[in-house]
C-alpha cells in the first residue's frame, strides 16, 4: 500500500514539474512603448530559424488572469499551444499579453437593461493603453521581420473577446483570422472588418457571465459582411466555453489555413 502511495506521490511531482517546465517555454517579455510597458510571454516555434518568417498568434486572457506577474495569462490556453503535435504542425509565434489587474482590454460598461446584452459600447471612445500597447507590440514584431504578414492572428476569452473584437474594427487589414471566446463587441463596428474576414465565434448557450446573446448578434452583424464566420455554440455550457473551444479537433487548423490576399504583404 505504502509503495503505492509513494509512486503515486512520485508520479505526481513528475507531472507538476514537467508542466511548470513546459509554461517555462514562453519565455518572458517587457514591450516598452514610452512610458508604458506591456508584460507577455512568447512562445517561438519548434527549431526557430532567424529569417524564417513564421505565423503570428496574439491571444488575449480574462479579467481572472489580469495582474503584474506575468504568469497567469497562461492559465487558459497555454497549453494548447505548448501541445507536442500543435507545436510541431503548426509552426508559430505565440505571444500572450497580461493587462494589468485594474484595467481591462477594451472600453465598455455593464447595463442591467431587460432584452439587452448586458453591455454598452461608446462609438467615440478611445482605445485603452493596454490593447493600444497590443497593437503596438503587434506592427513591432512584424517590422521585426519574422512574421509572416499574410498570416497574423488573434484571439480572446471573455474579456479577450471584447478585446479580440475591437482589435479587428482598429486594425482590419492586419488580421488573416480571429478566434473570440465567450466574449461581446460592438457590432456597429463590424461594418470595418475585412469583408468575408474569417471568423470563428465561440460561447456557451448558459453562459451566467456574459450573455450568450453577445455572440449571436455578432455572428448575425459580421455575417452580413462576411461568408467566412462561423459560430459553435455549446448546449448547457456556461461561462467557460474556452474549455470546449480548445478542444475543437478543427480548430488549429483552420486556423493556419487562413491567408491574407496575395496582394497584401
Amino acid at each position: 500500500m505504502k509503495k503505492s502511495f509513494f509512486l503515486f506521490l512520485n508520479v505526481l511531482l513528475v507531472s507538476t514539474l514537467s508542466m511548470a517546465q513546459s509554461k517555462s517555454l514562453f519565455e518572458k517579455q517587457l514591450f516598452i512603448s514610452g512610458e508604458d510597458s506591456l508584460l507577455c510571454r512568447i512562445l517561438t516555434p519548434l527549431d526557430f530559424k532567424i529569417g524564417k518568417k513564421y505565423p503570428l498568434i496574439i491571444f488575449l486572457h480574462g479579467s481572472g488572469e489580469r495582474g503584474n506577474d506575468n504568469a497567469s495569462q497562461l492559465v487558459w490556453g497555454g497549453d494548447l499551444f505548448l501541445d507536442a503535435a500543435n507545436r510541431s504542425n503548426f509552426p508559430a509565434i505565440v505571444v500572450f499579453p497580461q493587462c494589468p489587474k485594474n484595467d481591462k482590454w477594451a472600453e465598455y460598461t455593464k447595463n442591467n437593461l431587460k432584452d439587452s446584452t448586458g453591455y454598452d459600447f461608446s462609438k467615440e471612445a478611445p482605445i485603452r493603453k493596454p490593447l493600444q500597447l497590443v497593437s503596438d507590440f503587434i506592427d513591432s514584431l512584424i517590422s521585426g521581420g519574422q512574421v509572416d504578414k499574410r498570416r497574423v492572428y488573434i484571439g480572446g476569452l471573455s474579456m479577450g473577446g471584447f478585446g479580440t473584437f475591437e482589435l479587428l474594427w482598429r486594425k482590419p487589414g492586419v488580421f488573416a483570422a480571429a478566434i473570440p471566446i465567450c466574449g461581446a463587441g460592438n457590432p456597429e463596428k463590424t461594418k470595418a472588418y475585412r469583408s468575408n474576414f474569417p471568423i470563428w465565434i465561440f460561447h456557451g448557450e448558459k453562459d451566467p457571465v456574459i450573455p450568450v446573446a453577445n455572440s449571436r448578434l455578432m455572428y448575425t452583424s459580421i455575417k452580413k459582411n462576411s461568408n467566412k464566420v462561423r459560430y459553435t455554440e455549446y448546449p448547457g455550457v456556461g461561462h467557460d466555453s474556452w474549455k470546449n473551444a480548445f478542444e475543437e479537433p478543427e480548430l488549429l487548423p483552420w486556423l493556419f489555413a487562413q491567408k491574407l490576399p496575395a496582394n497584401r504583404k
